[in-house]
């Protein structure tokens, strides 16, 4: 496997990423030393864009802007023979990414959601020009690597996850803007409850187990309350402007200087690596 960089720096920064994913999985069994150098072993990296010509799929996993994105496309479209596989794991439509190349019918969406090493699921996704076949090979790829494709009949924004993700977050946002509640209230409601529900169940399945017919009449009576901004609050706008983005400045809605982050970020880690364990023998 070839990883083609813009510089030997982002290079160091990504196989140094790599090593400590890999080491981690070490540590929780899930992998052997051997296994593991192994896997290291096969990595490659360089700066050479003509290298993508050897391989046999190719995935651009860019910064996502736009721009950025559509010149990567068009310069892998010169170099890879026109039958194989270029995917985006950007998260968004390949339709708006495609009007630099010649052969837009082999681009899909292939959405791994962070952090990709423990998440299972990737979002996957043709564009009006995908050919079918290019769409089923994808699958069938992720598939062979340990992967659940969660396959979208349409081209949208934001795909499944992201939508299901902001959904939640603009009401959440919302209420801590109004006054509502606390953000502690806010997390602490969400972490105990829908959280530890939403492990096992998904929302629509979550929905037919306390009945269609009650969550529908409750749906008529909650959804004019809910709210259907097409903005974010401006007391969030006003803390994105003054540099509060929250644990990377030590100050967003909480003040991360009081709490421990990176505690919080390793328990999450921990979670999702016990998740995959589970996953590991279900298999």
């Amino acid at each position: 496997m070839s990883i083609i960089g813009r510089n030997d720096d982002s290079l160091a920064r990504a196989r140094s990423a790599i090593e400590v994913n890999v080491a981690a999985f070490v540590d929780r069994g899930l992998t052997s030393e051997d296994e593991a150098a192994t896997l290291l072993d096969r990595i490659t990296t360089g700066t050479d864009y003509n290298a993508a010509g050897k391989e046999d799929f190719v995935i651009e996993a860019v910064p996502a802007q736009r721009d950025l994105q559509i010149e990567v496309f068009g310069r892998l479209d010169t170099i890879c023979d026109a039958d194989i596989v270029v995917a985006s794991t950007s998260g968004q439509p390949i339709s708006l990414m495609v009007n630099r190349i010649s052969y837009p019918e082999r681009a899909v969406a292939m959405h791994f959601v962070y952090p990709a090493q423990l998440m299972p699921l990737v979002e996957v996704c043709g564009g009006p020009q995908t050919l079918p076949e290019v769409v089923t090979w994808a699958c069938d790829f992720l598939t062979s690597i340990g992967r659940t494709p969660a396959l979208m009949n349409k081209d949208v924004d934001g795909f499944i996850v992201n939508r299901l993700q902001f959904a939640v977050l603009r009401e959440a946002w919302s209420m801590r803007a109004n006054g509502i509640a606390s953000a502690e209230a806010i997390d602490n409601s969400f972490k105990m409850t829908l959280g530890r529900l939403y492990s096992d169940t998904g929302p629509i399945e979550s929905a037919e187990l306390g009945g269609l017919d009650i969550l529908h009449t409750f749906a008529e009576f909650l959804f004019p309350a809910i709210d259907d901004s097409k903005t974010p609050p401006e007391a969030l706008t006003e803390l994105v402007r003054a540099g509060n983005h929250g644990l990377k400045s030590g100050k967003g809605i909480y003040g991360w200087s009081e709490r421990d982050g990176q505690a919080l970020a390793a328990r999450r880690a921990d979670r999702l690596f016990q998740h995959m364990a589970e996953d590991a023998q279900n298999d």
